[in-house]
């Protein structure tokens, strides 16, 4: 009767030697140079069908792709206009002016096909945004100064 030694994994030496079996069915490697082009290098089709059908995926999914994207800009656009709400010189609060203007940039951008344009619109957006609310920063806190040095001069 002969009794193996069972190790826990974690107690087996790295560079143990592992027999060739265990070593396959530890990643189910190919067997020949061979299998492993099968395997992992894309076969081309011929049909001209399946290639048309994969560019019509891939163009829905960079269009649901930049649409998501899109979406995602307009809501930080109405998300920063929240924050403007003073009116202008006619009486209108800034908040509505800046969402109506996106509203048209956005519906005059709406049937934008070409990918370079389309990312162009969306990073000059998230720019545009950006350079709000750094404005609107530095405008909150040259009015804390303000009420700081206004209200120190009084006592």
């Amino acid at each position: 009767m002969s009794t193996k030694l069972r190790l826990p994994l974690k107690l087996i030496p790295q560079n143990a030697v592992v027999s060739n079996l265990t070593r396959r069915l530890l990643h189910e490697g190919p067997d020949t140079l061979e299998e492993l082009i099968d395997r992992h290098v894309v076969k081309k089709d011929k049909s001209h069908l399946h290639d048309e059908e994969e560019d019509e995926l891939l163009r829905r999914r960079r269009l649901t792709s930049t649409r998501r994207e899109a979406l995602s800009l307009y809501r930080d656009i109405l998300r920063t206009t929240r924050f403007f709400m003073w009116p202008d010189s006619k009486g209108v609060l800034w908040r509505d002016v800046l969402r109506e203007n996106a509203r048209r940039e956005f519906e005059l951008a709406r049937f934008e096909t070409d990918p370079e344009i389309v990312t162009r619109l969306l990073i000059g957006g998230r720019d545009a945004v950006q350079s709000a609310i750094d404005k609107l920063v530095e405008k909150q806190k040259q009015l804390v100064e303000k009420e700081r040095d206004g209200s120190g001069d009084r006592r």
